[in-house]
């Protein structure tokens, strides 16, 4: 379990240095270290805030057809820069592109690591 959450951690480090190489300006990251605890906060902080964030904002996420969703991973990860100095995404499309990169990285992740036990 713990290989698990440290290759999703590893995915979504890849993930957020291609977030902050392709919006080079609105994303800084300070180093190689930063970008590791960045990966390993917002593991943290997806794994306990987002599913309280998540059925809050539910009715908002039916009304848009699970759309809200990407502001709810936007936030998570704002919430990871206001938790971690280093680490800066200026700005909520920023912040949503950042979910959207740094999702898909997890999602290659989740396939590398795939449970075969059905």
């Amino acid at each position: 379990m713990l290989a698990k959450f440290l290759v999703r951690a590893v995915f979504a480090a890849l993930g957020l240095w291609v977030a902050s190489v392709l919006l080079r300006g609105s994303i800084y990251v300070a180093n190689t270290g930063t970008l590791v605890v960045a990966a390993l906060l917002l593991g943290v902080v997806n794994a306990f805030v987002r599913p309280i964030v998540t059925i809050l904002t539910l009715p908002l996420t039916i009304v848009t057809l699970g759309l809200f969703l990407l502001i709810v991973n936007a936030m998570m990860i704002g919430l990871v820069d206001l938790m971690l100095g280093g680490f800066d995404v200026r700005g909520l499309f920023a912040g949503i592109m950042a979910a959207i990169i740094t999702g898909v990285a997890s999602w290659i992740g989740g396939m590398v690591i795939r449970d075969d036990r059905a």
